[in-house]
């Protein structure tokens, strides 16, 4: 007969030692994995509505810019594509409010309240405004 090892190198490894190690494990990265995981979604989506309201901004300048644009349209342009992402509670502002012949520059610009965009924790960006802005100088004939 042999003999058995004495020390620690007798012990074997059983997996059943190591289920409550695990959990306890588990227990203390899985709010932190969830909370990168929600923290990156957040981030994603602001980032989404900002370039949708530089983009809506813009493509409303360039409405409001040619001959014939007013800012009624330039205003029904933004609000429609920021629709497409569906953004709440969008201030769509066109300076000058009267475009006419004379008028050099047209100023769009739109204010987007996190309160009421946020995904998952509005609490923290509920003062917060998006800002975004395009100025433009118009094609009228001089």
């Amino acid at each position: 007969m042999e003999a058995k090892p004495s020390g620690e190198n007798s012990r074997r490894w059983n997996p059943r030692s190591r289920r409550g190690a695990t959990a306890a494990e588990f227990a203390l990265t899985a709010p932190v994995f969830i909370l990168f995981l929600l923290a990156s979604f957040e981030f994603g989506w602001l980032n989404v509505l900002r370039h949708t309201s530089d983009n809506a901004a813009y493509e409303a300048a360039r409405y409001a810019m040619v001959p014939g644009g007013t800012a009624a349209e330039a205003k029904a342009k933004a609000n429609s594509i920021l629709n497409i992402v569906g953004a709440r509670g969008a201030v769509v502002t066109v300076s000058p409010a009267t475009i006419t012949t004379t008028t050099e520059e047209v100023t769009v610009s739109i204010d987007i309240p996190l309160k009421t965009n946020a995904l998952v924790v509005p609490k923290f960006t509920g003062t917060k405004t998006l800002h975004s802005e395009a100025t433009m100088r118009t094609e009228r004939a001089q």
